[in-house]
């Protein structure tokens, strides 16, 4: 009994004096720091953008339509409309051809080139001799070469499809007025020149057009570059039928260029042979045979009125 009441007086002293010391150390503790406030970091400044600085407007020049070669022209080429094209060039070109009216390319075609020109450049004043100008004839003409004028109208003269500097063959048709050869003979055709250059052409027939108040077959005329001897075949064949054109191939022309259109050689010669009207329709083709010819004989008998015996 005495042990146990000793137990738990040791055991109520033991926990009165954890309790001091742990009051002591308690009150001897530093009290707690108070809390460090978060502080958001400043944004970092923005430099303002430099203010645009403007820039001068440049000038602006000024441009004109001038007539421009689309492809290299040769020195002594007569221009075609495929030759020229009118472009925006600035305008201080002293000479260019201005393309500001409508059918400035139109009236162009057909002069001739002085000096040559490349592709994309000007054509200059300088650089042409147009059909109206003193001693274009003579200048487009070669050596030993004459120029020969004929009449066509708008249908023999191909339809507009004939240029200067393109070349030509001439074809002369005729109708025969013998009564004595047959039917299929009376209508023929043949060829009088060919690989002919033409010089000159009427403007109206140039476009293919009739002029105003003209008919189709209104004449119009075609100048052409033949041999010598060639004038007075042309000269027959106006008087004999009705001339008409027909165009070349480039081929054609290219051959002619190396040397085959130069005088005394074969171009702008006739090529021989005839066309009937039987070679072209077959019904042309039938002889009729004439009517076999009457003997008449005459008897008289005084007077009276003669009898006439046939047989």
């Amino acid at each position: 009994m005495v042990l146990r009441v000793a137990f738990f007086l040791m055991m109520a002293l033991a926990l009165v004096g954890f309790g001091t010391v742990a009051f002591v150390f308690m009150r001897q503790q530093p009290p707690a720091p108070a809390p460090i406030a978060q502080v958001a970091p400043a944004a970092p400044a923005i430099a303002a953008a430099p203010a645009p600085v403007a820039t001068p407007a440049l000038p602006q020049v000024p441009q004109k339509k001038y007539l421009v070669a689309s492809r290299s022209i040769a020195t002594g080429a007569m221009l075609k409309p495929e030759d020229v094209v009118a472009r925006p060039l600035p305008n201080d070109i002293p000479g260019a051809i201005s393309a500001e009216s409508a059918d400035a390319i139109r009236l162009l075609a057909g002069s001739m080139s002085k000096h040559a020109v490349a592709a994309g450049e000007p054509i200059r004043e300088d650089d042409v001799l147009k059909p109206t100008d003193h001693g274009f004839m003579a200048a487009a003409l070669r050596p030993g070469m004459r120029a020969v004028t004929i009449g066509v109208d708008a249908t023999s003269g191909s339809a507009g499809l004939v240029w200067p500097g393109d070349r030509v063959d001439l074809t002369l048709t005729q109708t025969l007025t013998d009564p004595a050869l047959p039917i299929g003979r009376r209508v023929s055709a043949e060829t009088i020149l060919t690989d002919s250059r033409v010089i000159a052409i009427d403007q109206q027939l140039m476009q293919g057009a009739a002029p105003a108040g003209g008919g189709e077959g209104q004449g119009r005329t075609v100048t052409l570059e033949v041999q010598p001897e060639d004038v007075q075949r042309v000269s027959v064949a106006m008087r004999l039928g009705r001339l008409s054109l027909s165009v070349r191939a480039v081929s054609s022309e290219e051959a002619a260029s190396t040397g085959s259109g130069s005088p005394g050689s074969a171009a702008a010669k006739p090529r021989g042979g005839s066309i009937f009207g039987r070679d072209v329709s077959s019904a042309l083709g039938i002889e009729v045979p004439l009517p076999a010819e009457q003997r008449v004989i005459r008897v008289f008998h005084g007077s009276a009125d003669p009898k006439e015996f046939k047989y």
